[in-house]
């Protein structure tokens, strides 16, 4: 398997989505991995700003060469940004997974979640 980055200031899921605090909201995308495993990234389904989503219900879709991939709310809240850029350039996913290729903003329903999903090493385990 190949050795991913799955830098530490981050929160994981069992979806392969990652997310990292930004103030008051946080940030989601996907990571190295399932961007790896999907190949060539063509096209992104991202939730309409001002929608409410439940954490590990599907969200938008990732659409690659390959397959076609759910995308999961890893909490529940408000969408209140979604990364545009995407729709002219999806492979930014492919290219830069935790930092331009960031997906959407929510506004946690519960701060705390985030604290409740897994670190880096408990992602990396659950890889292997």
């Amino acid at each position: 398997m190949a050795d991913f980055e799955y830098p530490d200031q981050l929160r994981y899921t069992s979806e392969h989505e990652w997310v990292q605090p930004v103030g008051e909201r946080v940030r989601i995308g996907i990571t190295a991995y399932a961007q790896d495993a999907l190949g060539d990234i063509v096209f992104v389904s991202l939730p309409d700003e001002g929608a409410t989503v439940s954490a590990g219900s599907s969200v938008g879709e990732v659409e690659s060469t390959k397959s076609v991939s759910d995308l999961y709310a890893p909490i529940s809240g408000t969408v209140v940004a979604r990364n545009e850029a995407l729709d002219a350039n999806p492979d930014l996913v492919n290219t830069d997974p935790y930092g331009e290729g960031w997906m959407f903003e929510v506004e946690p329903a519960d701060p705390v979640a985030v604290e409740g999903l897994l670190t880096s090493e408990q992602y990396r385990e659950q890889l292997s």
